[in-house]
């Protein structure tokens, strides 16, 4: 892209390798792709402990994406090893991932905050240290009774979960690219509620 300084990172949280693909913990590497297919720049080379696009031109700034390849709890190392070689603001990533605490197929845009015992986030925090960060969090609901939470997050969706995804995911692309173009406060506005 010639001389574009990244002004955002995008990062989709996930667990590597195809076991994982179609499980709900997952959803953040799915938005990515869809962001990589509309800004017409794959993730597909590897840097520092991720797969990472080149960088994408977006309004007025540019925007690496990025899927970190070290499993959901140790996604801090390449999340802020990438925050650092590309100088970008704390402020200026956006982490997507999957969230117990919403319905699914909400969204929601939140600028720092808790990591509310999801695992990646809980590493990115640790590794950004008082840095926050933001968060396009996905609707995953709640697991159902009996279930243990992380054999419900390892899980595959069900069928009918897995025929609204397409349209999820495009709306929560939909939102990290209003994030990037508009600001993270314009998305709160435009899609928490939703």
């Amino acid at each position: 892209m010639g001389t574009v300084d990244v002004m955002h990172l995008i990062v989709g949280l996930g667990n590597p390798g195809r076991k994982y693909e179609r499980t709900r913990h997952n959803i953040g590497f799915r938005v990515v792709d869809r962001l990589a297919e509309r800004w017409h720049s794959p993730v597909s080379g590897k840097q520092l402990g991720a797969l990472v696009s080149a960088r994408a031109k977006v309004g007025e700034g540019a925007v690496l994406l990025a899927k970190p390849q070290s499993f959901m709890n140790r996604s801090g190392q390449p999340t802020v090893s990438l925050k650092g070689y590309y100088k970008v603001d704390a402020k200026a990533v956006v982490v997507i991932h999957d969230d117990l605490d919403i319905p699914f197929g909400q969204l929601r845009v939140k600028s720092g905050g808790g990591h509310g015992g999801h695992n990646g986030l809980r590493d990115i925090k640790r590794a950004f240290g008082d840095q926050d960060f933001i968060r396009v969090r996905c609707g995953v609901s709640r697991p159902p009774a009996g279930w243990a939470t992380a054999d419900y997050v390892l899980g595959r969706w069900t069928d009918e979960e897995e025929e609204a995804l397409p349209s999820i995911v495009e709306r929560a692309a939909e939102v990290a690219a209003c994030v990037v173009k508009e600001g993270a406060t314009a998305a709160m506005n435009q899609f928490n509620g939703l």
